[in-house]
């Protein structure tokens, strides 16, 4: 049996945000229309809250350049990953080339949305509430869509993908 570190987040804040790593979540890209064009925001900080009313939510970190835009969106899209989709990763990462040379449309409300997704959420802004260094934006689900796939997983620092069965 493994010992268990116990630690409290204050005096250890690495150790922490390690623990939080244990947890393995999927992978998005929120997208949202702003005046200089369309803009893309990675975020594994997405989940579902109510399906009665459809809501669900992502947290942008506050100290991110693309914060102000994606708080103020009173329309965006939540594109679940695909596992063969880690090119998205560094393309709409910090300095990443965004919507440059990628193929997309805009949905009903001028949303930039990108074809090939696993899953989709076009959401209009519900609610936003302080999460601490993110904002918590709660978005109510006007459209969804999704596809058969292997979803893109980020646990301990790494990207992978599910595998089936125990």
């Amino acid at each position: 049996m493994m010992r268990e570190m116990q630690f409290t987040p204050e005096d250890n804040p690495r150790a922490f945000r390690d623990a939080l790593g244990r947890f393995a979540t999927g992978v998005t890209v929120v997208t949202c229309a702003t005046p200089d064009g369309p803009m893309g925001f990675t975020a594994n900080s997405f989940a579902a809250v109510s399906l009665d009313p459809a809501l669900v939510l992502w947290s942008p970190a506050k100290a991110s350049s693309r914060f102000a835009p994606f708080a103020q969106a009173q329309h965006y899209a939540i594109h679940v990953l695909d596992a063969e989709h880690t090119g998205w990763l560094t393309r709409f990462g910090r300095g990443g080339a965004g919507f440059h040379g990628l193929s997309h449309e805009a949905n009903a409300e001028g949303v930039p949305v990108i074809h090939g997704a696993l899953a989709r959420f076009d959401c209009a802004q519900h609610a936003t509430h302080d999460g601490g260094d993110h904002l918590i934006v709660v978005g109510r689900v006007l459209r969804a869509a999704y596809r058969e796939g292997a979803p893109l997983v980020f646990s301990q620092g790494a990207y992978g993908r599910f595998a089936n069965g125990l």
